[in-house]
């Protein structure tokens, strides 16, 4: 089963990827993860990666679309996956759906985590890591013991450039703009569901497997 989660940038689609894989038995891909993995070990695709995430833009399709097929092949994705992150345009999509045709497979099922701009904002901003052990704070609904140390290890705290309240406004921008077209995509594809997520992330986890099953 090929499942593919869609929300705007902080709305849980990490989180709930995280729990879905594990009821469902799927493999769990996140862009985010393969580009920071690239980024951590220098390779090209990952500093140019970095230079996109940065300022809020989207990487380049081509970048990302070769960086996802790569990873969809290994063994752990024979029986299917959960895409976190992934398409974010049309150009994606379809690139994804050719692959997997040409490999006598297909997209079942498209979730959309939808949250409220405002929301949005207030959890995209208030993002901070440990920069020892990466442990995830936010100033809200998260915040350390003592402001800007980790309670784990007593390592800095610090706001990841893609995290900031101006980038995060770029970021939903980006989004709205560029990947809002593939909810008319794959609501005409007969594969689109809609979950609530600006609820308890238990709740959104179990309406999710609901709709999933």
């Amino acid at each position: 089963m090929y499942i593919i989660l869609l929300g705007a940038p902080g709305a849980g689609k990490g989180t709930q990827a995280e729990i879905l894989s594990k009821e469902l038995g799927l493999t769990h891909v996140s862009t985010g993860d393969l580009f920071r993995e690239a980024q951590a070990k220098g390779t090209e695709l990952g500093l140019l990666a970095k230079s996109y995430m940065e300022k809020g833009a989207l990487v380049p399709d081509e970048v990302t679309v070769r960086m996802i097929l790569e990873r969809i092949a290994a063994a752990d994705c024979a029986q299917g996956c959960i895409l976190d992150g992934f398409p974010r345009t049309l150009g994606q999509a379809r690139a994804l759906d050719e692959a997997l045709l040409s490999l006598g497979k297909q997209i079942d099922r498209v979730l959309y985590i939808k949250v409220p701009s405002d929301e949005l904002l207030r959890r995209l901003s208030g993002r901070w890591l440990c920069r020892k052990c990466q442990t995830p704070y936010h100033t809200i609904t998260n915040p350390p013991r003592v402001a800007g140390r980790c309670d784990r290890c007593d390592g800095e705290l610090y706001q990841r450039a893609d995290d900031t309240l101006e980038t995060a406004q770029k970021r939903l921008e980006v989004y709205f703009a560029q990947t809002m077209p593939l909810m008319g995509y794959y609501t005409e594809a007969g594969k689109l569901v809609e979950v609530d997520g600006n609820q308890a992330i238990q709740k959104v986890a179990e309406d999710s497997l609901a709709v999933l099953r």
